[in-house]
């Protein structure tokens, strides 16, 4: 418990402002010119509170693992309040490009603070009791849930409830638990009897009832050593986007297979093939549909993000690309995503 932090979120009266929706405008409180914010939002540097988080000391020297939205606005400040009461500024060490994770470090001298032990969420077992802390509704900092884990390997789309305009993430190999989750709860820890984390509370599904997710914490363990080692996280990029077909989608679109990832850019403007990205270099192609992986076939269970989850950067992807009716091998070496 004394490792686990809530994580304060604001930004100037100024920067609130600028970012209020012209239509909105009209129906808020202004007075010469400014927004009136309540005295509780106004924090003693002034700043106004916009929202919090929960998070994890995972070293002594305060490095805290936390969701990447969390802290995904780069324009607000973060505030570090432990459980015996202490501020700290935070700093911002890295974003986890692809998983919502994120690493951030308490500005202090300190370097005896209480850590959270990490476990193997490669040995979580269905039916296995759990805990859920966190700072729930950015309110009851602290929170302690219980529950057992309802499922793994889950994969949600998820959009942040910080965001004024969420972008969707797909979020893959997640734990269920029924242990529960709130809004604030994200970043704090899921832990195992033990007292280990064995995840990140990342999600939950509005209209449900004890329907959580959490990040497993071997996603953390690569980020901290990534951070270690090349000082950032380094995640691999392949360069297409691409749509998982079914036999549904193979009638539709008139394909011979029913089976693997067509490339395809699945929005205006979004190209299908990234230029001068691996899979521009390995000469792939809009259309072109990639039916295996490593010697794996792709299917909408087992799919390209997948094999990037487990692959780092400089890995040769062995992909089976059928263009048309002809069958071809692609060897494409991963780069760093930016």
């Amino acid at each position: 418990m004394p490792a686990v932090v809530s994580i304060a979120i604001a930004k100037s009266l100024e920067a609130v402002e600028r970012e209020i929706p012209p239509d909105l405008a009209p129906l808020l409180p202004f007075q010469h010119g400014h927004l009136q914010v309540p005295d509780e939002m106004i924090d003693g540097k002034g700043m106004v509170k916009i929202g919090g988080g929960s998070g994890f000391i995972v070293d002594p020297s305060g490095i805290i693992v936390t969701n990447k939205h969390v802290v995904a606005d780069k324009d607000a400040a973060y505030t570090v309040l432990t459980d015996g009461g202490e501020k700290f500024e935070a700093e911002i060490l890295a974003r986890d490009p692809m998983d919502d994770v994120a690493i951030i470090k308490i500005k202090s001298p300190k370097n005896n603070f209480p850590i959270v032990a990490l476990g193997d969420s490669g040995k979580v077992e269905l039916g296995e009791s759990v805990l859920a802390i966190g700072n729930a509704l950015g309110i009851f900092k602290n929170t302690v849930s219980a529950g057992i884990i309802s499922g793994l390997a889950r994969s949600i789309r998820a959009a942040s409830e910080m965001d004024a305009k969420p972008a969707i993430q797909e979020l893959r190999g997640l734990i269920q638990t029924d242990a529960a989750i709130n809004p604030g709860n994200s970043g704090g820890p899921l832990v195992n009897l033990h007292g280990e984390a064995i995840g990140i509370n990342a999600a939950i599904v509005f209209g449900a009832q004890n329907l959580g997710f959490a990040i497993p914490i071997a996603a953390v363990r690569r980020d901290l050593d990534d951070l270690k080692t090349h000082g950032r996280i380094r995640r691999p990029l392949l360069g297409l986007r691409y749509m998982m077909l079914d036999a549904h989608l193979k009638e539709k679109m008139k394909l011979s297979v029913d089976h693997g990832a067509i490339i395809i850019g699945q929005m205006p403007h979004a190209e299908a093939i990234i230029p001068g990205s691996p899979a521009d270099k390995a000469k792939l192609k809009e259309r072109d549909i990639i039916v295996a992986c490593n010697g794996e076939t792709l299917t909408s269970e087992h799919t390209i993000q997948d094999f990037l989850e487990k692959m780092e950067v400089g890995d040769v992807m062995n992909l089976k690309v059928m263009r048309g009716k002809k069958e071809f091998a692609a060897n494409v070496v991963l780069a760093e995503r930016k």
